[in-house]
């Protein structure tokens, strides 16, 4: 099920073909209009049988070009950057599938997090944090 081109160009609202070469280097974390912005993202055919790992390697190959902090794990990727850099590797890397002819899932998940940094990192470390707390507090309990 593909188009007559199997590029990932597709027509834009201008009726123009964007073809996503215009490719540009995130925005840096000190720039002063910089947004904070965690995803967690799912993109996915629809269609196409069982087994969808590699249609889903396309789109994970866009998001990791994109020169965005970014891992890959069963159910989803996790994308960290400026709010429009996470918005358009998102668009690029659905539009890998879409542009493709495939009816094309994506679940998104969003944390917008202004004058933060490293939250893909930090949330974990801090998760982890309490947990230990949480253990050593029970061990102390059961030395009582």
């Amino acid at each position: 099920m593909t188009s007559a081109s199997t590029t990932s160009a597709f027509t834009n609202g201008n009726g123009t073909i964007d073809d996503n070469s215009g490719k540009r280097a995130p925005k840096s974390p000190t720039d002063p209009t910089y947004v904070n912005t965690l995803a967690s993202v799912a993109i996915y055919p629809n269609g196409v049988g069982e087994e969808l790992s590699q249609y889903v390697s396309q789109a994970v190959e866009v998001i990791r070009e994109s020169g965005l902090t970014n891992e890959t794990h069963s159910m989803a990727t996790e994308i960290e950057g400026d709010l429009d850099d996470v918005l358009r590797v998102i668009r690029d890397a659905t539009m890998k599938l879409a542009g493709q002819g495939y009816r094309t899932g994506v679940h998104l998940s969003l944390d917008i997090r202004p004058k933060f940094r490293d939250q893909m990192h930090a949330k974990v470390k801090l998760v982890d944090s309490i947990l230990a707390q949480q253990d050593d507090a029970a061990h102390d309990e059961n030395a009582l």
